[in-house]
This record gives C-alpha cells, structure tokens and sequence, in this order.
C-alpha cells in the first residue's frame, strides 16, 4: 500500500506546483488589489468571478470526468474518447460566446455595470476557451503527463501575472505610451483590469495547445458520445449545485446584505478574508487533480477500499495542519490585506473548517463516481444547496458576511454525512470513523488550548511597533509553533497505530 500512496503524494506535488504557484501569486496580488481597489469594487470582482466558475461547470458538460472513466474502460479507444469531448465541449463553447458577445451590452445593463459590456465579453472568452482546454488538460492528467500540465498552467499563471502587473503598476501612468489599450479598458484601475488579465491569460494557454491540436483527430463519434454524456452530464448536473452552493452567498450579497446599498464592499471585505483560507483549498485543489485518475486506476485492484480509507485518514491529518499553521499564525498572515479590508479576518476559521470538510466530502463521494450512480450526486448536492440557501436568506439580513461563512460550514457537513451514509449503502469503505474522529479533536483541541493562552498569557501581545518591545509577540508565536508540532506529533501517532 506504501507504493500507491507516495505515487499519488508524488503526482499530488506535481500537479500542485503550478496550483501552489497560482495561490500564492493570488496572495501577493491580494495586497495590490486591495490596496488599489475600493471595497466596492473589489466586490464587483468577486461577483464576476462567481458567475465564471458556475458557469464553467456548464460548459465543460461533465466530460472531464467521463473522459477518465471511458479512457480506461476495455475495448475503447482513448482518442476517441477525448476526440468527440473535445468536438462536442468547442461547439458549445462557441455558441456561447457568440450570444455573450450579441447579448453584451444588455447583460452589463442587467447587472448594473453599464459601460462595461467589454467585461461580458471578456467573461465570454474566459469561458469559452477555460472549457476548450479543460479537455486538454484533462487528457494530459490521464495520460500521466502532470510535468507537462503542471508547466502550462504555470505559463498561464505567469501571463495573468504579467498583465495585472503591467495594467495596474504601469500602465495608468503611462496611457500616452499604451493608447491602444483604452479600447479595452479605462485608464483608472477598476474592476475590469483584473477580468481582463484573466482573458488575455486564457488566450495564451490555448495557443499553447495549438501543436497538440495539430495532432488531434476532430472526429466525433455520436454512440460513444451518448454514453460518455449519459455518464457525464449527471456529473455535471449534481456539479452544478454543488459550484452555486461554492458561490451563492457571493451572488446573493446582491439581495440580501445588510447594507442594501453597499452591498459590494460587504462582499469586497468577505472575499478579502476568505483569500486567507486559499491554502486550505490550494492543497485540496492539488489533491483532487492528482486523486481522481488515481482512485480509477485502482479500482479494480484488490484491497483498493482499504486504500481509499487510508487516503482520507493522511488527507485529514494534513488538513488539520493547515488549518492550525493558518489560524494560529493569523497575526501575521492578515497583514497581507490592506488595512481597510481587515474587519472582517473572523470568518477566516469558519472558511478554512469548511473547506476542510469540503475536502473530506471529496475522498467520501467518490463512492458515486467508482460506482457509476452518478444520480445520486445530485440529490447530495441539492441537499447542501437547499443549507446554504436558507442560511443565506434567514441570517444575512442581520448578519451579512458571517451568514455566508456559516452557511457554507453547515452545507458541507450535510452533504459530508449525507453522502458517508450512502457511501456505506452502495459502495462501502472500511473507513476508520474513531481515526479520523480523533484527528478533528486533537485539532479542536489545539485551537482551544491556543486561545486559552493567548487569554491567559498573550493577551496584550500584538505586532510589535517601534515603542513596543517584540518579546511578547515572539514569545506568543513561539508557543503557537509548540501547538502545531505537538498537532503533528499526535495526528502522526493516531495514523500509525
């Protein structure tokens, strides 16, 4: 069992490099745009990018996963396979973006961003060709090539951070050198640069692509494609919910903030703090590009659900590291907003449990996938949905940004035991539920006790100014550093016993 689990350690690695690089390039450049952008307009940012990553979904049609299951089932081709997804998700894709760019100047209108009907089509292309290379992506991770992903996502990643440079540090004092860019965006640094950075990004991967595509075979075949979406699009469907239950409460700060009428600086500083919680959800990222093809590969061997089990038991202990390293190094991490964007650092907990649960659902679910009742997936996905829904709409009108830290918590941990108990009917693995129990508390724990000494001992110390002695701070991140030894110490044991 050592064996398969350091090849997915290993290829987790490898895809994460260009994962890692992106989170952390979205870290340095939190700073900027919240130092650079108003609240409110930080706010606009992150609604644009809900409506992306639902729709995403979409447009992929669920063929990323069903290309895995088809590629490695016998008697089928794997060209054909990728052929028709690629055929099928390029015309639909297409379509899309020809309404996006018809329809631009209302779409603005409806949303109230009147002006910016460049930023529609901007979206459009973003959509369009993130869903094209999807399947390319997608066939590069069953084809066990992760250096090869791993180094285009990178250069995609590096030319979005090129742009944003260029359009926010450079370019607004040098719109005599650059005129021609005034045709796309406004020489004032708004909103519009950061969505068009991500366009100008999309246009380079899919370039990137072109020698692939030159050896590519554009034939569609209509009986394996009925099959590949009879598996797939039930993936998509349950997907779907599951994407609007990541970013409903984004989209519905609109209707239901507190502050009817400053409802985008609400979201501006709840997405802020939420970036805090991206490691949690840069290694579950990482892991699930590198777990999916490697839970069907192995399938079929014996003692497979006994791995499985094993997988989620170091998942959760890992996770349970990060959360700690986050939180109890919080003092010093929340420097990374700008001052204005800091009040709402208290959720950053809430996030960061919530994605570690969300993470936990992932290894769980995989039961659905491995089985083939996808259908299930989405009466597991509209329940958590249905959670955050009412969440939103009963407590954000009171309680704005923490209603929307909470709702996510508590959809998770339905959908995590909603799908256990089915997990346990239709596909079971021997998972250790007292293992994993163990860890959460011995988690729990550690938080608890950090919070009890910095009450205790710790509680004037702070960032050290230049009239205050340092010491106390030090000493406060000295005893937090002990915590998360001794976390690891007692996850490691729990694992190995």
């Amino acid at each position: 069992m050592a064996n398969p689990l350091k090849q997915l350690a290993g290829q987790t690695v490898i895809y994460g490099m260009s994962t890692i690089l992106a989170r952390i390039i979205n870290f340095l450049f939190v700073p900027i745009y919240t130092r650079l952008l108003s609240p409110e307009s930080y706010g606009v940012v992150t609604e644009f990018m809900a409506y992306i990553a639902v729709l995403q979904v979409v447009l992929v049609l669920g063929l990323e996963t069903g290309c895995f299951r088809f590629a490695n089932k016998e008697g089928v081709d794997p060209k054909k396979v990728y052929s028709s997804a690629f055929v099928t998700v390029f015309c639909v894709s297409a379509t899309f973006l020809a309404l996006m760019i018809a329809f631009a100047s209302p779409i603005a209108s409806a949303l109230g961003y009147d002006g910016y009907s460049a930023c529609i089509m901007y979206m459009g292309g973003i959509l369009a060709l993130d869903a094209v290379t999807a399947i390319l992506f997608a066939k590069l991770r069953q084809e066990g090539k992760a250096l090869k992903f791993a180094i285009l996502k990178t250069i995609k990643i590096i030319t979005e951070t090129a742009a944003n440079l260029v359009l926010f540090l450079w370019f607004p004092s040098h719109v005599d050198a650059a005129p021609w860019l005034l045709r796309f965006i406004p020489a004032t640094p708004d909103f519009s640069y950061v969505i068009f950075a991500i366009f100008i990004s999309c246009i380079v991967c899919g370039l990137l692509f072109v020698p692939d595509l030159l050896k590519f075979s554009f034939r569609l075949d209509p009986k394996l494609l009925r099959q590949m979406l009879a598996y797939s699009l039930p993936l998509m469907v349950a997907a779907l919910p599951g994407v609007v239950n990541d970013f409903l409460d984004r989209i519905l700060f609109r209707y239901f903030d507190t502050n009817a009428d400053a409802w985008r600086s609400s979201l501006g500083l709840y997405q802020a703090a939420v970036k805090l919680a991206v490691i949690m959800n840069l290694f579950i990222q990482m892991f699930r590009y590198a777990a999916e093809p490697f839970f069907f590969r192995r399938a079929k061997e014996k003692d497979s659900r006994v791995l499985y089990a094993s997988v989620q038991e170091y998942f959760t202990a890992f996770c349970g590291l990060v959360f700690l390293g986050v939180i109890l190094y919080i003092d010093i991490i929340a420097l990374i907003l700008g001052p204005q964007f800091r009040s709402a650092v208290g959720v950053v907990p809430i996030m960061l449990l919530s994605y570690m649960i969300l993470g936990m659902l992932f290894n769980v679910s995989m039961w659905y996938k491995l089985s083939g009742k996808t259908n299930m997936a989405i009466w597991i996905t509209l329940a958590g949905l249905a959670v955050t829904a009412v969440v939103i709409v009963l407590f954000m009108p009171k309680y704005s940004y923490w209603a929307a830290a909470f709702g996510h918590l508590a959809s998770y941990i339905v959908m995590f035991v909603i799908s256990s108990v089915l997990g346990a009917k239709y596909y079971p693995i021997p998972y250790r539920w007292g293992r994993l129990g163990s860890i959460l508390l011995l988690m729990g724990a550690i938080y608890g006790g950090s919070l009890l000494l910095d009450s205790a001992f710790f509680a004037s110390a702070a960032l050290p100014s230049s009239d205050v002695s340092a010491w106390p701070f030090i000493a406060k991140l000295g005893v937090h550093t002990i915590l998360i030894a001794l976390y690891g110490a007692g996850a490691w044991s729990i694992i190995r016993r």
